[in-house]
């Protein structure tokens, strides 16, 4: 599914989107927008040129060797389920029917943020994209990208006038599985996104 165009041009200066930036774990019992969905999942890993695919968040060698899921609970006009990311094209694709956030909860260590959240983006690594070129160091550099890739996603969000907070406990094959995240990522961030 194509998504809507991301906006180029907020509200906010990023001045007062940094002073305003908090982990948020509990949300509003109110769905999001697919517009609000579009402008998140464009913060994480959006194309911003085309000749290279450069993304929004940096990457050592441009090797982009993260995954970003979608977990939708609540978003008007978006079936409920898991949806993987497209950036070159800016669609999702849905990958398992359902609302899975109750099983997400209980494999996120119980913690409500996750099985409240109207969304949660989960943020998975391909290490071997990064480690063939610049060998175990590359490990590292995946672990500042998704760094990167968080704080798009918190400062997008405040933006926005939602709230987030990374998740970073969780049983990581349990949470693959659920999503069917194939055996060859490891899952690094949980990020429920709600309305504050």
């Amino acid at each position: 599914m194509r998504l809507p165009n991301p906006s180029y041009k907020g509200n906010n200066s990023l001045e007062e989107v940094l002073l305003k930036r908090r982990s948020v774990r509990e949300y509003k019992k109110l769905p999001l927008t697919i517009y609000e969905v579009s402008q998140l999942l464009w913060a994480c890993q959006g194309v911003t040129e085309n000749t290279f695919k450069l993304r929004t968040s940096p990457s050592a060698g441009a090797l982009y060797p993260l995954n970003v899921y979608l977990v939708v609970g609540e978003v008007e006009g978006l079936e409920k389920g898991v949806y993987k990311y497209n950036p070159n094209w800016h669609e999702i694709k849905l990958m398992k029917s359902g609302d899975i956030r109750d099983e997400l909860y209980r494999f996120s260590l119980l913690q409500d943020c996750v099985r409240n959240a109207p969304i949660s983006i989960v943020i998975s690594a391909d290490y071997s994209i990064t480690t063939r070129k610049y060998g175990n160091r590359g490990i590292k550099y995946v672990h500042m990208e998704v760094g990167h890739v968080g704080e798009n996603l918190y400062l997008q969000a405040t933006a926005l006038g939602l709230g987030t907070v990374a998740v970073g406990a969780f049983d990581d094959e349990k949470v693959r599985e659920l999503l069917g995240i194939p055996d060859k990522e490891e899952v690094l961030y949980i990020m429920p996104v709600g309305r504050v």
